[in-house]
């Protein structure tokens, strides 16, 4: 990159992963309906990340426990890595490996979600995490970096920025941040709305639309770069 400046070379691999990336709307959309229709009906998004991305995690909870722009309800959610003194309690005693997933076991209910961000995907305290998710009846998304990897294979849906600079990967977990909680705030009223049975099945079953309508079928074929969408795995749009 001989004669280009380090904000050049910044600036242009962000831009080649922003148009791509409009490919994620549609999981975000989904996403941010289930997120709803489960903290209105009483559950919570528990959150972690390790470094840059437990900022961004805990910018995610302090949006949905705040406001993102208009007033309305507090919605639960919590940041593992914030919890400082059950984190180095749980590290000494148990490990590092283990600190968000003691956690996962304490507070997370059947239904619940936990949503994992990662760049690398192969942090050893949140592939424990979503295993203890998997255990405790959670459903576990995660924000990752170029998939395949790790952590994607073990959650049930993964957002995967198809970009080989961390840099650009945490920034565009940050727009997901964002954009997600712009998705639960518009489908808060129909949240609200909607009867407490019906809420809690949208909520786990992650469909769109109202939530007696039936699951969407997911689209085909993987996204070969900007950002892959991981359902169970597997690449989709």
């Amino acid at each position: 990159m001989t004669g280009r400046s380090p904000l050049d070379v910044h600036l242009a691999n962000l831009a080649a992963a922003l148009l791509p990336y409009r490919r994620c709307e549609n999981l975000l959309a989904r996403w941010g309906e289930t997120l709803a229709h489960r903290l209105v009906d009483g559950g919570r998004l528990l959150v972690a990340g390790n470094g840059g991305s437990a900022a961004e995690a805990q910018h995610l909870t302090a949006e949905l426990v705040g406001k993102l722009r208009d007033d309305r309800q507090p919605l639960s959610a919590i940041a593992l890595h914030a919890e400082t003194s059950a984190m180095t309690a749980i590290g000494n005693d148990y490990g590092y490996d283990e600190v968000f997933a003691r956690q996962v076991r304490a507070h997370g209910r059947d239904g619940d979600i936990l949503l994992l961000l990662s760049t690398s995907g192969t942090s050893p305290n949140l592939l424990h995490a979503a295993h203890a998710a998997h255990d405790t009846g959670l459903r576990c998304w995660a924000f990752t970096g170029p998939a395949p990897n790790p952590l994607a294979d073990l959650c049930d849906e993964t957002l995967a920025v198809d970009s080989p600079d961390s840099q650009v990967v945490q920034e565009l977990h940050l727009v997901s941040s964002h954009v997600l909680c712009e998705y639960v705030e518009r489908a808060l009223p129909a949240a609200l709305a909607a009867p407490a049975g019906t809420r809690v099945g949208a909520a786990v079953s992650g469909t769109t639309g109202t939530p007696a309508d039936p699951p969407a079928a997911p689209a085909a074929g993987p996204v070969r770069a900007g950002v892959e969408v991981v359902l169970d795995g597997g690449p989709q749009v």
